[in-house]
């Protein structure tokens, strides 16, 4: 069985619902019609000029990316910008382009979950709740589904050891962390991408120490002055780990469907700041 670009965006909305992205956001169709026919389907992180390039040559039908295309309202659509190529691009191939952004970050089993889990922690909440979901109750129950989280780990440990055997588990080039290398920690927050806006809510909360990526020096040194910590694994690292898990994901759905549909995934994403040992 055939399926279309809605099909799997049918699907993908049951993965990471679009109620779920925050108002800022852009989530859902970027390029491409709904009606096309996807028999070959690519998950990446980010929708590069060469990503979209060899989606193209690889006669994939369907880019699913994390990161949106489009951001902002475009006012002209230039054939000179990185935009307007891959715009220019996908429309020649007939290559539809969707994005699941922070609505894959909240969603349960979503990129947070997947962090957490793949650090050990335990005993998981929503680190902050966003103000679009709403109780699925008549209770008010809050569902497990909103920006970051916090777990607990099976024994506390130091700072520098917790930041030594992330970097190990996550297979990290380098990891930066700041605070008291030997403060104590057992309950810890976490939060995929870019964490620093959410500085002042974890220094609201009993987490020790905050895990993301893109932290800031003044986000140290609060971290500092409150005795807490901080461990930076990078914006990449901590959001590429999602591209096989939803690769993995869609398979397992779209078999179930009878879709007969080729997914795979792109090779050739790396982390794009160079460290010098």
């Amino acid at each position: 069985m055939i399926a279309t670009t809605a099909d799997i965006i049918d699907v993908m909305e049951t993965i990471a619902p679009s109620r779920l992205s925050e108002k800022w956001d852009n989530v859902g169709l970027q390029a491409g019609k709904l009606s096309w026919p996807v028999k070959r389907l690519r998950v990446a992180l980010d929708p590069l000029t060469t990503i979209v390039n060899e989606a193209c040559n690889d006669n994939i039908d369907l880019l699913i990316t994390h990161h949106p295309l489009i951001f902002k309202p475009l006012t002209k659509i230039d054939f000179d910008t990185s935009v307007g190529r891959i715009i220019r691009m996908a429309a020649r191939h007939r290559l539809a382009i969707f994005a699941a952004h922070t609505n894959l970050d909240s969603a349960r089993d979503g990129l947070n979950d997947l962090l957490a889990h793949r650090i050990g922690l335990k005993n998981l909440s929503v680190f902050v709740q966003t103000a679009r979901l709403e109780p699925q109750s008549d209770q008010g129950a809050v569902p497990n589904e909103g920006l970051g989280r916090i777990g607990t780990t099976d024994t506390a440990i130091e700072l520098a050891t917790m930041a030594a055997k992330i970097k190990t588990e996550l297979n990290l080039e380098h990891i930066k962390y700041a605070g008291n290398p030997h403060l104590i920690v057992n309950k810890i927050a976490v939060c995929t991408g870019s964490g620093s806006g959410l500085m002042s809510q974890f220094l609201e909360s009993d987490a020790q120490v905050f895990i993301s990526g893109d932290l800031r020096y003044h986000d140290a040194r609060d971290a500092e002055a409150n005795r807490r910590g901080l461990i930076d694994i990078s914006h990449f690292a901590s959001e590429h780990l999602i591209v096989a898990v939803l690769q993995e994901k869609l398979e397992n759905i779209l078999v179930s469907k009878g879709y007969d549909i080729g997914i795979d995934i792109s090779f050739s994403e790396k982390e794009p700041f160079v460290s010098i040992y």
